[in-house]
């Protein structure tokens, strides 16, 4: 029998074990164009805290009582799908599960790019494409530019630090304490702020005296007042997240914002979604550089389904160095 986790009620606030149930599911069977998969690793997201809330948004909202849904890679036991056999690994939305029926359509056989499959949910999948297209597409970063990356120890915010830094760039980050301000460092950033030892504007301050040119904000709140105060005339900013207040919907004072307007800031939030038809151009870069060094990638791995509630509220409380995942 398989089994899924299930939103049992929706959270206010900060989610707990509460909210998520595992429950027995039972498989339909197998029609024409269909995969049954059964799934090898499972990604957790801070955006799947919004999908909880019944509000609408760019994906439709979690369903109490249904099961919940995400990034995984999985193995292919039985298809009637064309182009799909038993022992394909694939990449698909039905995550929180140990088993799945899908759709063919739904189901992305993974390139032959020789890479352990589950870097095809970090730093070749969604992660590593949100941190390239967010950088190099919508803050059109270049060489020499002065880039700050907030959340620099996170999943998305450590591939960030590397690209820019493959590329040219002065590459400012933020990270909370000093084993992951010490790994980002590692990862090639030229100044590290460690959030939890002082204020956040302050160290920007210290560490970016002429100013940023770029913000890549994976963060909000205080990381982002700090931008505005700091950007250069004509600064880019691409907003990829927002994880201060995703448990915290009160809205935070920016009291540097009205600078928008005398430096020219342009502010942009954006969905990688947008750029997944030129995902082979995100590929025929990323594969080399992590194939020569120059891109790493680390994951923080909990083992077992029933703790994948753990692991996404580890997102939260900082208990990910770089990518989370669940291995099953």
């Amino acid at each position: 029998m398989a089994r899924a986790w299930h939103l049992k009620s929706r959270p206010s606030g900060m989610p707990n074990q509460e909210n998520f149930d595992l429950k027995d599911v039972e498989l339909p069977p197998l029609k024409d164009g269909q995969v049954h998969v059964r799934n090898l690793w499972l990604s957790v997201d801070p955006y799947m805290r919004g999908r909880m809330n019944d509000v609408k948004s760019y994906v439709p909202p979690f369903q109490v009582g249904e099961p919940l849904e995400g990034g995984a890679i999985g193995q292919v036991i039985e298809s009637k799908a064309d182009g799909l056999q038993a022992g394909d690994l694939v990449q698909h939305m039905s995550g929180w599960r140990d088993e799945a029926v899908l759709s063919a359509h739904a189901a992305n056989k993974l390139p032959n790019l020789g890479f352990p499959p589950e870097q095809f949910l970090g730093v070749l999948g969604v992660t590593g494409a949100t941190a390239y297209f967010g950088l190099l597409e919508v803050a059109r970063a270049r060489e020499g530019d002065i880039v700050f990356v907030s959340a620099a120890a996170g999943a998305v915010g450590s591939v960030v630090v590397q690209i820019a830094k493959a590329k040219g760039m002065t590459v400012i980050a933020s990270a909370g304490g000093a084993e992951k301000c010490d790994w980002v460092r590692s990862l090639g950033a030229d100044q590290v702020i460690d959030y939890k030892a002082a204020p956040i504007l302050k160290g920007l301050a210290a560490a970016a005296p002429e100013g940023i040119d770029v913000y890549f904000d994976n963060v909000g709140g205080d990381h982002l007042d700090a931008a505005f105060a700091l950007a250069r005339n004509n600064a880019r900013f691409a907003i990829c997240g927002m994880i201060e207040g995703y448990n915290d919907p009160t809205p935070k004072s920016f009291k540097f914002i009205q600078r928008i307007i005398a430096a020219r800031i342009m502010v942009k939030g954006f969905l990688v979604l947008d750029y997944y038809p030129r995902i082979a151009d995100f590929y025929a870069e990323m594969g080399p550089w992590i194939a020569a060094g120059v891109v790493k990638s680390r994951e923080t791995i909990v083992d077992g389904l029933d703790k994948v509630p753990d692991a996404f509220l580890g997102l939260f409380s900082g208990e990910n160095t770089g990518k989370m995942l669940v291995r099953l």
